[in-house]
Order: C-alpha cells, then sequence, then structure tokens
C-alpha cells in the first residue's frame, strides 16, 4: 500500500465538543513521557534495526509516515436501514483499533470481520513484531483491497498521537482488552472521538499496577467512552480506579469467538445472522484445511497435542510422553507438538532429539510412521487442524507463566483440554469449561468431572492431595488418553459451550455501534447549532 507523508499536517478536522470533559494525566506523567522518548527510541532501534522493516517501524511509531487510510465506499447502506442515523454517519468512515500482540489480535480479528461486513474501514495498530506480522497476515486480504490499513502504534507523545489521529480520522477507537495510553486517551477525548475498551480484562496483579499511578489511571478511565468488561471482577476493578458505572458494560470474552480468516460481507446488521456467518465460515475453513488421521498414517492410535508451548513447557510434556509410551495401553501413543514461537522450531526439534522419542516434523514433509513417537508441527496456520486431530489437548502458556492461551479454540471442536495454573489471561473462560467438564485445571472449584470414576477409589483420591500441579495434570492426561469415550464426552461438552458463547460477538459488535452512533448524533447537533 502506498505511504503519505503526515509530517506537515499537524491539526484535526473534528473540533472537541465543548461540552465534553476532558480529564489530562498528571504533569509528572508528561514529563516522564517526553524523557523517555529518546529511550525508546533506542530501544526500538535494538530490537528491530536488523530488520527490513527497521525504517517502516520508526516512521510509524514516531508519526513521520503512515500508509494511505482506507478507501471509502459509497456502496454501503441496506434499503431497509435507509434512515437509520447510525448507517448515514459510518459511511466512508474509519475506525481504529489497537492489539498489543499476536494474542489481542487474533481476539479482536472476529469483531474486525464483523465491522468491515458492517461497511466500516478499519486501522489497525500493533505494538510488538509478532502482533504486527500476524495483523499482516491476517488481514492481508483486505490490506491488499483497501478496506483495512495497518501500522505499528504510535508513542504516546502528544504533538506524534496528533499527527496520527489528523491521517487516520478515526470515528472510533478500539482498544483491545487492557493497554491504555494517558496521552492518547486525552487527545481523543480533545477531539471528541469515542475511544472504547473492547473485550476489557483487568487481573488483580494489572490493577495493582495500575493503583500504583492512580492519577493517570483516573484519568484514562474517565476518558474512556466505553469499557466493555469480560467479566465483573474486571468491571469491579475498572470502577475502583476511577471509572463511572454507566461507562461499564459486561458482555463476556471475544476469546468465546474461534478466529476464521476473514467475514463476508453481510448486507445488513443482523446479531443472528453475524454468528451464523461465523459458524458458517468456521465450518468451511475445516473442510477445507483439515488433516486427517487417515492423511498422516495415525489411524486408531491415542493422540494429544501440546499446543502453543513456550520455552520450559516441552520439556514437561516430552517427559509425559515418556511415561505414557510405558503403559503398554498407551504404547502407541502418538505426541504432537506446536511451538507458539517460529524461531524456536529449532530448538524444540533439538529438545525432542535429546529427549530420545523418534520425530517426525512437518516443515521436512517427513511421514509418520508405527515407530513416530512425536510430531513437531512446524509449521503456520494448521493450529486447528491438531486440536481437531487430537483425542486430548494442552494449551500452552499454562505450564509457565505466561498467563495462558486460548483453550475456546480446543473446546470448538470438541477435544478436551488441559490446562496449568498460570491462566490469568483466559481465566473466566478457563473456568466455564471447567465447569462442563471440558477442561481440566488443577484444583481449579469449578471443575466438574464427566466420570467420578476418574478419581478410581478412596486411597487415589487421597494421593491426588498431596500431587503437585505436573502430576494432576499427567494424570487426567493418562486417563482421557486410557477412556476415550469418556475424554470425547468432555470434547463435546466443550463445543456445546463455546457454541452457547457465541452471542458475546453480537453483544460487543452492538455496545460499539451505540456509542459510535451517539457521538454521531451529538456531532450533527453541535453542527446544527
Amino acid at each position: 500500500m502506498p505511504s503519505s507523508d503526515t509530517s506537515k499536517n499537524l491539526s484535526i478536522q473534528a473540533q472537541p465538543l465543548q461540552s465534553h470533559a476532558v480529564y489530562k494525566p498528571p504533569v509528572y506523567y508528561q514529563v516522564g513521557i517526553s524523557l523517555l522518548k529518546p529511550l525508546y527510541r533506542l530501544q526500538v532501534w535494538r530490537r528491530s534495526h536488523a530488520r527490513d522493516n527497521y525504517k517502516q517501524e520508526v516512521e510509524q511509531r514516531f508519526g513521520k509516515r503512515y500508509p494511505a487510510p482506507p478507501i471509502a465506499t459509497e456502496t454501503y447502506l441496506p434499503a431497509a436501514d435507509l434512515n437509520s442515523s447510525i448507517n448515514v454517519n459510518k459511511r466512508n468512515k474509519t475506525i481504529w483499533c489497537h492489539a498489543v500482540s499476536l494474542g489481542e489480535t487474533n481476539t479482536v480479528a472476529p469483531l474486525l470481520d464483523a465491522l468491515l461486513s458492517r461497511g466500516y474501514r478499519i486501522w489497525l495498530t500493533n505494538t510488538t513484531q509478532t502482533g504486527f506480522a500476524r495483523g499482516a497476515s491476517r488481514f492481508a486480504e483486505d490490506i491488499a483491497q483497501g478496506r483495512l490499513s495497518h501500522s505499528y502504534v504510535p508513542v504516546d507523545s502528544p504533538a506524534v498521537i496528533e499527527r496520527f489521529l489528523t491521517h487516520v480520522q478515526p470515528v472510533a477507537a478500539l482498544f483491545v482488552e487492557t493497554e491504555l495510553w494517558a496521552n492518547i486517551l486525552t487527545k481523543l477525548s480533545e477531539h471528541h472521538m469515542p475511544s472504547i475498551l473492547v473485550n476489557g480484562r483487568l487481573s488483580a496483579s494489572s490493577f495493582k499496577s495500575y493503583q500504583k499511578i492512580g492519577a493517570v489511571s483516573t484519568s484514562m478511565m474517565k476518558n474512556l467512552s466505553l469499557i466493555i468488561a469480560q467479566d465483573n471482577d474486571s468491571a469491579k476493578r475498572f470502577r475502583q480506579l476511577g471509572a463511572h458505572s454507566a461507562q461499564i458494560r459486561v458482555a463476556g470474552s471475544l476469546k468465546w469467538v474461534i478466529n476464521t480468516p476473514k467475514l463476508s460481507n453481510v448486507s445488513e446488521p443482523d446479531d443472528d445472522k453475524t454468528i451464523d456467518i461465523v459458524n458458517n465460515e468456521q465450518a468451511e475453513l475445516a473442510e477445507k484445511t483439515s488433516v486427517t488421521a487417515s492423511d498422516l498414517g495415525v489411524v486408531n492410535r491415542p493422540i494429544w497435542v501440546a499446543a502453543s508451548t513456550h520455552g520450559g513447557e516441552e520439556d514437561t510434556v516430552l517427559s509425559w510422553q515418556q511415561q505414557l509410551l510405558s503403559n503398554p495401553a498407551l504404547a502407541e501413543a502418538l505426541l504432537i507438538i506446536v511451538p507458539r514461537h517460529p524461531e524456536r522450531f529449532d530448538e524444540v526439534a533439538a529438545l525432542i532429539q535429546n529427549s530420545g522419542l523418534t520425530m517426525a516434523r512437518r516443515s521436512a514433509a517427513e511421514a509418520i510412521d508405527i515407530t513416530t513417537q512425536v510430531y513437531l508441527a512446524d509449521s503456520m496456520g494448521e493450529l486447528m487442524n491438531w486440536y481437531a486431530l487430537a483425542d486430548v489437548a494442552v494449551v500452552g502458556g499454562s505450564l509457565v507463566e505466561v498467563g495462558g492461551h486460548n483453550p475456546v479454540e480446543p473446546a470448538s471442536v470438541a477435544t478436551p483440554v488441559l490446562m496449568g495454573v498460570h491462566t490469568q489471561s483466559c481465566q473466566s473462560v478457563v473456568d466455564k469449561l471447567a465447569s462442563v467438564g471440558a477442561l481440566y485445571q488443577p484444583n481449579n472449584p469449578f471443575y466438574q468431572a464427566i466420570d467420578h470414576t476418574n478419581n478410581h477409589d478412596e486411597q487415589a483420591n487421597e494421593n491426588q492431595k498431596f500431587a503437585d500441579d505436573e502430576t494432576l495434570i499427567y494424570q487426567q492426561l493418562k486417563y482421557w488418553l486410557n477412556h476415550l469415550t469418556l475424554a470425547k464426552q468432555a470434547g463435546q461438552a466443550g463445543a456445546r459451550m463455546t457454541d452457547q458463547q457465541q452471542a458475546v460477538l453480537s453483544r460487543q459488535l452492538s455496545m460499539i455501534e451505540k456509542v459510535i452512533e451517539q457521538h454521531a448524533l451529538q456531532n450533527v447537533s453541535q453542527d446544527s447549532n
């Protein structure tokens, strides 16, 4: 996409409403940001100067040059909605969405698909390299067709933000889950551009961090137009930081909505139709990309997958595989490992080799035979295939202190889930799946076993009280692989729960559109006066 220089255009066209309150961050924050800006530029250089896109990253982070804005469309406005003010005001309008990294980009993607299908244009920003790479690949078609523009997020400097907003001219700004910046929110508030926290989550540890900068946090909370919280606990913490109850809605987590490549265009904004489109495209995607057991030559073998793994987790799952193979009933078990980050593929391959287990690699197109004990799925874009193929899934980022990755993906294809205790990034989802027996997490108070014979006898139950977390997970893994019918029942319970939760997309989408409509009407009212 062509670029355009924005450094000479320093004024925002949209003027603030006179009656709109703006809450500025304290002076110490503004001074601190100014002092840290050169250090941040040095950090970017150290991290990215060897990359091909280093110049592009610096220009975008510091407001020198951005891609062209999304192409306006004149084709929207369904006949049934010609009298709707929101449709009139949203035509040719761009929504800015900021997603920090890979996880946030995946989480918000279905929501952006739905907004695009309703005639909006999107400007997507990311903070991390992995998030930027995911945004570029996930929305490649939309970027190529001019429906979506993509850049790194600008630094939280008033002058840089001013240039960015001048260039993008957003009708609203969406921030995913938690990351907020005080100067950005102040600038949006000054120019009466609504700012919405979508899928808002505030863990106890993050809450304590925000409390330490109380005045800054209060200014951010008050400048937000709407906070769409995932759960009541997060909503309570946002209120304690200074948000008013009228600003907050609880709508559930977008992590329940499975991430598909794109959504088809929708002729009218019908909530049920949005859900149907998501479900239909999930089915079409599965049909087009599925890898079957017969394709890999693993029919009638117990299969488990360790997905989105991080350093320290592969050693654990390889140890579990060795223990499983020593059990005569599971001597043919196959472990599929899917590392979270591509740069670790070779590192994980070396770990497998050092473990003494026999391996086949996806990237080398190596065939699986009866002697293969570990399959390294060192490829991109196939994670859902491995979840669908497996009898049991271990979701990574939870055995080490990462916060846990999304368990809804395996649950959506009826695969039971195992997770460690580090699931602060998705705890509400974990608890819901655990409550129907679809996800096992050590000592999770919500967990309901599909079959209470899981505890075997009183002595086994007594022994579990003294087992460590990894031992408990291994015991459940072995149990499910030895009782595939019960594992399947657990997986089906997760699929039903996932299907029930799909309405979260419609709820958050409706809330966003109402805020945009209200601000559009206020702008029209001021213009008429």
